[in-house]
C-alpha cells in the first residue's frame, strides 16, 4: 500500500483586469454660448458638428448629457481642458467625470 497522494494539477491564469472606465459629462449652464460649447465639443473630443449640437441640446434640455467614455486619466484631462477652455473665455462651462457603473 502506497502513502502517494495525487493531487489534481490546477493551471493559474492570470487574468488582466480592465481598467475602470469614466464618463465625461457636459453640465448645462445658462451663460455659455452654444457655438462656443459645440467648438470645444468639436475640439477636445473630436466629434462632429452634428454629434457636438447633438450632445449639446441634450445638456440644455436635460441639465447634463455624457459626453465620452476613457480610463480614468483620460477623462480627467479632456474634462480638465474643456473646462479651462470655457473659463479662458470668462464662461461657466463645466465637464465632470463619474465612474461608469
Amino acid at each position: 500500500m502506497s502513502n502517494t497522494v495525487t493531487k489534481p494539477r490546477t493551471k493559474v491564469r492570470t487574468q488582466v483586469e480592465r481598467p475602470r472606465l469614466y464618463k465625461v459629462i457636459l453640465v448645462n449652464d445658462d451663460f455659455t454660448p452654444r457655438e462656443f460649447v459645440v467648438m470645444v465639443l468639436k475640439a477636445e473630443f473630436r466629434m462632429t458638428e452634428d454629434q457636438a449640437h447633438k450632445v449639446m441640446i441634450t445638456a440644455h434640455k436635460l441639465g447634463s448629457c455624457v459626453v465620452a467614455v476613457f480610463t480614468r486619466d483620460v477623462a480627467e484631462t479632456k474634462a480638465t481642458r474643456a473646462t479651462d477652455a470655457g473659463r479662458a473665455k470668462g464662461y461657466p462651462l463645466l465637464f465632470t467625470i463619474e465612474p461608469e457603473e
